[in-house]
Formats: C-alpha cells, structure tokens, sequence
C-alpha cells in the first residue's frame, strides 16, 4: 500500500460518482432507487413491497438492477435510464471545496459509474465540477457489464490508457475497489452515510484490497494535496 505522501505522483484518479462525490444524505441515490423499484412493479405489474424484493434480487445476482432486467426481462436499457433519473438533480449542491481540491490534485481524473453518461454530466454540472474531468466511463461503456465484474475495469484501462500502478480508485462499495486492486492500482473506500444496499459495500476484516479509507472525500484529497507542496 502507498503511503498518502506517494500520491502525489498519481496519474490518473477514477472516482465512482454517486454517493462517492457527493454524500448520500442528498438523497438523490435513494430517489433514484425508489424509481428503480417503480419500474420493476409496473413492468411485472406487482405490488411496491414485491418489486422491491425482485429489484433487490437483481441487483446482488445481476450487479445492477439495470442487468438483472436486460438478462431477465430485455429490458432496453435506454428506457430504463430514462425512466429511473427522471429525478430532482436540485438535490445535489454546488461544491466550492470540492471543486477546488480537484483541481489542486495533480493527474488526471475520470469518473467510473453503473450510470449513464447523462446522469453523470448533470451530477458534475451540479456539484461545479464538470470541468475537473477528462472522461467518463459509464455502463454503456462497459457494454451494461457492471462493477464489479473485472472485464469493464480492462476496457476502462485500455481506453483511456491507465497504468494501474500510477493509479487511483475511489468508492463508496467496497467490493469494486477488488478488481482495481487485482490489476496494481490503489484504492479508496468512502464511507457511505446512507443505508447500505448490498454486502460488499462494507469490507470485512481481511479483504486486502481496500488500501485507504474515510468518511471525508474532500479531507483526504486535501491531505493527498498537501503532501505534495
């Protein structure tokens, strides 16, 4: 593991996007879900407390609730999109501080996420950090093969040339930081402060690939910025 003061030279930094740049008690996440479990009752024409047990059936099986649908259901994956960030985006505020450490962090920065380009670009517009990064790499990119199954971890770094051993990945579950891990990159885990939907968000004792850890992003980047005055 690197020590905070050697990530300073870090490359690139991939960074989960919801409820990673930006805390879970906006409640965006939990509306987002809330319309997931909507669409599962109106395609299966159930109840909300059924859809809510089948939703959350697909999303440990399947990775994503979305992939549990396309494998179960054929669910054209647009509509689904469209359907579940149909949200409030208000919910997310502008980040002063946020965009600030960004941009004082030396080497690039993507953001990794089981959503989509356009849920992604509104989330960065709204929190004003849009312009702090390069790329990003979504599900369609992935081609709907969610994390954290390794494959879209290798296309990520192969299409944006990474170099896992100069670089750093950052999340709020746990268990995707294990494929960034595998391949030589170093890891974040952020605490979420919002309900926990799956296991592998939290790690237990002896996973090895969480390398740090905090309940403050915007802290720890700092701290990794001022090492490297």
């Amino acid at each position: 593991m690197k020590p905070i003061a050697e990530l300073k030279g870090t490359e690139t930094w991939i960074f989960d996007l919801d409820n990673t740049l930006y805390p879970a008690s906006t409640g965006l996440m939990a509306e987002v879900s809330s319309r997931m479990t909507r669409f599962v009752g109106e395609l299966l024409e159930v109840e909300p407390d059924i859809a809510l047990v089948e939703q959350k059936r697909m999303f440990r099986e399947h990775g994503t609730t979305l992939r549990g649908l396309m494998n179960d259901h054929a669910v054209d994956p647009h509509a689904f999109m469209d359907y579940v960030h149909a949200v409030d985006y208000g919910l997310v505020d502008e980040s002063p501080r946020l965009a600030s450490v960004l941009t004082a962090l030396p080497g690039r920065k993507i953001v990794y996420t089981n959503a989509s380009v356009a849920h992604a670009e509104t989330v960065l517009d709204r929190l004003g950090v849009a312009d702090s990064f390069s790329g990003i790499f979504d599900v369609a990119a992935a081609d709907y093969v969610p994390k954290p199954n390794p494959q879209p971890y290798d296309v990520l770094a192969s299409r944006h040339g990474v170099d896992p051993a100069h670089a750093v990945m950052v999340e709020d579950i746990a268990h995707n930081l294990e494929p960034a891990a595998a391949m030589g990159m170093t890891t974040l885990w952020v605490h979420t402060d919002g309900p926990v939907d799956a296991y592998w968000a939290v790690p237990s004792d002896d996973d090895n690939y969480v390398h740090h850890q905090t309940d403050n992003l915007v802290e720890w980047l700092e701290n990794v910025s001022a090492h490297g005055e």
